[in-house]
């Protein structure tokens, strides 16, 4: 089903109720059929461990549509998690790349994409190919254009979202083109899940593009954030140097906020007053981390209890029991996360706390005591779930119920006895075991030479062994279970209408499940930050319009390496916004890229930062340029990705960019590398972006000397001779330095090291000396340029001293002189002329 394509036609009523006089395609009902196996096939979905990532299995479903005519590039998008009932609608204007949409929906990891059947017609087909291309393992359904109809779509907000979120018929009512796809949305998911969502339960919010920053996904590929590139199942990744959480729901608040980090400092320095107060409360942070990891998946929880199914089967009963078991140990939480919240001190924290004071949880709690026993609660192990959904309803509600689970107990207990009574038969230590899959079954630890003739009696049937553990039933206890299992079926659809009169009268009080949800998921990412810290020396993050780190180190590599890492300074400034690196090869180039990148996503997470002390300004966009890989599956050669990859930069960077850009045209020759790095420096020069830009290309350290924002910088090698081989060796120290590198044909001293035989090297060496003298020819700086050069990096200290500067008037004095002492030093010319006057 991969990558089909189909046209869905569907009726026009909202009305879950509303008659169907419209044909679905017979692959729709395959598909769903499918669906519907895999959900009854599957695990338990709720599970309290953060080894188990919510993102490893696709559930969120997008519909996409874009404007026509002079709308064109604006998109609207809508989208639903089928594990979380909430709705996420957006709208913006896009460019020609369409960059913001493939960022968006790469974010979102879609399980199928929606879009009008008139987005494949001719003159339309950008988009779609665009998308198509990105996402080729996701399934596309067409629909009719007319099911795009931003009146439906409002209808249907104003029908299902709760009325906490009501605000959003404000933001929304004008953004026409996420209407249109949000009715698309929900009508085609109505059919999908065969259930329709209560009125008034769905969480439905407006997300712009303008709240966080924007990292593409060959970013996001580059830097590791969320998926190794060697190993998906590896966790040297940020996600995992950060992913400390308890919940699933903490875990995928912090997958989301690595890809889209926050640009309101405000909220950062929020997030970070919440880490320092964990960092410096122990009580606070053990009471709270022991608390949370206690909580199960709140939002897929959510998500269940507001669907209304259309049938009453066995398994929607036994889920729906299931379902109001968790809620009632959700609900049971509250209290104690309440009073580990309670001596806090930052403005968050606060606010959660008096959230948590919000009178419905008890409320529903209250209601529910009333119907389910005090001791019913949420275990693991099958049959200890199965014993607490038979029992979950107290007894003298319904007569026939009790009756019921009479029934069933006896039963069980006949099943023990029977067993008991084979073990004193046959003289073998058989014991009763349950699995959901058998039902109950007999186990056995033995050795096969200790059984009568080295077998099981006859009457045992489906014998299983592993090492000396036999598992088998017998014809009685194949009927005792059929006995059982029709008495649970009995006792689960008895129990399932007194639950879904329950849910009925808590349905109006379920909409702060989502407050505590938003809760629990913050919380519990706020945890893994402090968490963090006390693995490694992080320190806090400040927002100003400098990027400056001391001794900062890579995450992801000291997680790897087990230990620190070499750390290294960096300082970016809106005078000295481009930095130039060079280097040998493997002596940390790419390293220390990745590292500045990863940093500033750290520090915009409002997580602490691998450093020693560091400033941020914050990013907007953070893009990458990185590798030298060629793209088979969009035949795409070395040379023609990294020019895809420099365009799309370009067409999308602003003055408030991060650009990193390791090695550029060394897919095709030389002169014309060095033309286009040049070329492409000069551009970016003109924007206020902080670019650090990694080359081997040596003539373009000379830049310099035309543009005063442009600071060099090269990674130190040490050359250390062999006695033993009478060699020299470069002996890397991944240690930053000013001004470019002096190394000269370091590549061919990589490749000694290699096993390319020595004549070749030779002679390489030779051809390498000759060329060298004929096209060598240095730019040196005049004193015009010098003083040019002196005077701008004086104007731009002074400005950032009359921004940032938190001196007294003595030191500041001080301070000055050293900057007139600096300038007279850099540019000789101005102190003579000085000296004249």
């Amino acid at each position: 089903m991969k990558g089909c394509k189909t046209t869905l036609q569907m009726g026009n009523k909202i009305s879950g109720d509303a008659k169907r006089s419209t044909v679905f395609v017979f692959l729709i009902f395959h598909r769903l059929k499918e669906m519907q196996c895999t959900r009854e096939k599957g695990h338990n979905p709720f599970t309290s461990s953060s080894a188990v990532s919510a993102h490893t299995t696709a559930s969120v479903i997008v519909a996409v549509v874009e404007g026509r005519g002079l709308a064109r590039g604006e998109v609207g998008m809508a989208s639903i998690d089928l594990k979380n009932p909430e709705v996420i609608l957006s709208q913006f204007a896009d460019n020609t790349t369409y960059a913001k949409v493939i960022t968006k929906l790469k974010i979102l990891t879609p399980l199928e994409i929606i879009m009008p059947n008139t987005a494949c017609d001719a003159g339309n087909t950008k988009l779609f190919g665009l998308i198509t291309e990105h996402f080729k393992n996701v399934t596309f359904t067409t629909v009719q254009r007319k099911y795009f109809n931003e009146t439906k779509g409002l209808e249907y907000i104003e029908q299902l979202c709760a009325s906490e979120f009501s605000t959003i018929f404000m933001e929304v009512q004008s953004k026409y083109y996420c209407l249109a796809a949000a009715a698309a949305l929900l009508k085609y998911v109505e059919f999908i899940q065969n259930s329709v969502y209560a009125p008034k339960s769905l969480k439905v919010h407006f997300q712009g593009s303008e709240k966080t920053a924007m990292i593409d996904s060959s970013s996001a590929q580059n830097l590791e954030l969320v998926t190794n590139n060697r190993d998906s199942r590896n966790g040297h990744t940020l996600f995992g140097v950060l992913n400390y959480t308890k919940t699933p729901g903490g875990s995928r608040r912090l997958r989301s906020n690595i890809l889209e980090p926050l640009v309101d400092a405000e909220t950062i320095n929020t997030r970070l007053d919440c880490v320092q107060e964990l960092l410096q409360d122990e009580e606070l942070f053990f009471g709270l981390q022991a608390v949370i990891s206690k909580f199960l998946d709140t939002e897929q929880l959510l998500s269940v209890l507001v669907q209304i199914p259309k049938q009453d089967t066995v398994k929607t009963a036994e889920s729906k029991i299931t379902n109001l078991i968790y809620l009632k140990h959700t609900l049971e939480l509250v209290e104690p996360l309440k009073a580990a919240l309670r001596s806090c001190n930052t403005p968050l924290l606060k606010a959660y706390y008096s959230s948590l004071e919000d009178r419905r949880f008890g409320i529903i709690l209250e209601k529910i005591t009333t119907v389910i026993n005090d001791d019913t609660r949420y275990t693991k192990g099958c049959l200890s779930m199965r014993t607490q959904k038979c029992y979950a309803v107290k007894p003298n509600i319904n007569e026939f119920l009790d009756i019921a689970r009479r029934t069933y107990t006896e039963i069980v207990d006949d099943i023990a006895g029977m067993i008991t009574q084979l073990a004193e038969k046959y003289n073998l230590p058989m014991k009763t075991s349950f699995s959901s899959a058998r039902g109950f079954f007999i186990q056995m630890n033995a050795d096969c030479s200790t059984l009568p003739s080295g077998q099981l009696p006859s009457e045992f049937t489906k014998i299983t062994k592993m090492k000396n553990t036999y598992s088998f039933t017998s014809a009685d206890l194949i009927k005792m279970n059929e006995r059982c299992q029709e008495s649970l079926r009995e006792i689960y659809h008895m129990t399932y209408l007194i639950v879904c009169k329950l849910l009925n009268e808590i349905y109006e009080h379920i909409h702060c499940l989502y407050k505590l949800s938003d809760i629990v998921s913050m919380l519990d990412m706020l945890l893994s930050f402090a968490h963090v810290c006390t693995v490694s020396d992080y320190v806090r993050p400040e927002f100003t319009d400098t990027l400056a780190i001391k001794q900062g180190w890579h995450p992801i590599l000291e997680k790897i390496a087990m230990e620190k890492p070499v750390s290294n300074n960096t300082y970016l400034t809106e005078g000295s916004n481009f930095l130039i690196i060079t280097g040998p090869n493997m002596s940390g180039k790419s390293t220390y890229l990745k590292q500045i990148a990863l940093c500033q996503i750290m520090a915009q997470i409002g997580s602490y930062v691998p450093a020693e002390y560091c400033s941020f300004r914050i990013a907007e966009q953070i893009f990458t340029r990185i590798g030298m890989d060629d793209d088979i599956e969009t035949n795409a050669s070395t040379f023609m990705k990294e020019m895809k990859e420099i365009t799309y930069i370009i067409q999308n960077a602003n003055d408030k960019s991060l650009i990193i850009i390791d090695e550029l045209g060394r897919g095709t020759s030389a002169e014309e590398g060095i033309g286009i790095c040049y070329a492409a420096c000069e551009y970016l020069l003109n924007l206020k972006a902080f670019t650090l830009f990694a080359t081997h290309f040596l003539e373009l350290c000379h830049i310099d000397a035309l543009y005063p924002n442009v600071e060099n910088y090269h990674f130190e090698v040490q050359h250390v001779r062999s006695s033993a081989i009478k060699k020299e060796k470069i002996a890397y120290t991944y240690m930053l330095s000013k001004g470019y590198t002096e190394e000269k044909n370091y590549g061919l001293k990589a490749a000694e090291v290699s096993s390319l035989p020595p004549s070749i090297i030779l002679d390489a060496k030779e051809i390498t000396n000759h060329i060298a003298k004929q096209i060598l020819h240095q730019q040196e700086s005049t004193p015009e340029m010098m003083k040019h050069r002196a005077v701008y990096h004086l104007a731009m200290r002074l400005v950032q001293t009359a921004r940032n500067s938190r001196l007294d008037s003595d030191s500041l004095r001080i301070y000055l002189k050293g900057l007139k002492k600096k300038y007279k030093a850099s540019c000789p010319a101005a102190e003579r002329n000085d000296e004249q006057q």
